[in-house]
């Protein structure tokens, strides 16, 4: 896949938005703010941590929205890379300090009306600035926030001993929209670190029920598409809820295998783990 974003893709990532939006705000209307979700955040972090994104995503699609208040954003913004990433939420989260969820709720709905309304009738390829200098398609904006309401819905719901899916079409846009369309687009140093550069190509495809495959290459350090005659190395066919969780440390890599979830074979298998020490995402 390195094709455009349809018009079919951009309705459903829109729609995935709105939809999985009020699916949170339900869950978190019916916790208490002291939950803890993981070993630092409580409800009230997390829900802050997730209208912080909302917030920000609504003010790159329409600059005239006031920014996050916080002094020095943009030079923060330029040095994070994926293992930087926690320490840009620390900082946010020191400086955004509303904790009522009430007042969380409501924010978090304008923003995201404020995001969808934005991005009426705009290209879905129109690409924004975004962490480390790493340019993020509209269409890739809002299937990360859907990617972060379902890992933290997921994260509140465990806490609370609720059931919480991730499903599979909306979940799928992560890697679909998001990641495909940041490496189309640029990572800038996002993805710096990890690996070192190695002259023997790797190639790895993706495959689930809802997209067509997606077939990246690292090589020499750069992940890129790969080109359209490469035999792939590795082949990884999942179902993404679960793939996202593993991405993000919510689920062990042996668990997601064991379940028959993720299920990994190709020529070279072993070569995946190189693979993610370099293509690998905040866990």
């Amino acid at each position: 896949m390195t094709a455009t974003v349809t018009t079919e893709q951009w309705d459903a990532a829109r729609t995935a938005l709105a939809d999985q939006t009020e699916r949170f705000a339900g869950l978190v209307g019916s916790c208490r703010p002291d939950t803890m979700c993981t070993a630092d955040w409580s409800m009230a972090d997390m829900l802050a941590h997730v209208v912080s994104l909302a917030w920000f995503y609504a003010h790159l699609a329409d600059p005239e929205h006031p920014p996050l208040p916080v002094e020095g954003f943009d030079d923060y913004l330029t040095g994070v890379t994926v293992d930087r990433v926690a320490d840009f939420n620390d900082v946010i989260l020191r400086h955004f300090t509303e904790r009522d969820p009430v007042v969380l709720l409501a924010r978090l709905r304008a923003d995201v009306g404020h995001l969808l309304a934005s991005c009426a009738d705009r290209d879905p390829e129109e690409t924004v600035p975004w962490l480390g200098g790493a340019r993020v398609p509209l269409a890739g904006l809002c299937a990360h926030l859907v990617n972060e309401l379902l890992i933290h819905g997921h994260d509140l719901a465990r806490a609370v001993g609720r059931r919480w899916s991730l499903p599979g079409r909306d979940a799928a846009m992560f890697l679909e929209l998001f990641l495909a369309g940041v490496v189309r687009h640029g990572y800038g140093r996002l993805q710096d670190g990890g690996a070192p550069p190695s002259d023997r190509p790797i190639v790895v495809e993706f495959r689930n029920a809802y997209v067509d495959p997606v077939r990246l290459m690292l090589h020499r350090g750069l992940v890129s598409f790969a080109p359209p005659d490469a035999r792939p190395d590795v082949r990884i066919r999942h179902d993404p809820g679960t793939l996202n969780l593993m991405m993000f440390g919510r689920v062990s890599q042996a668990r997601a295998v064991l379940t028959g979830r993720v299920r990994i074979s190709g020529r070279r298998p072993w070569l995946l783990p190189a693979f993610r020490r370099k293509f690998r995402t905040p866990s």
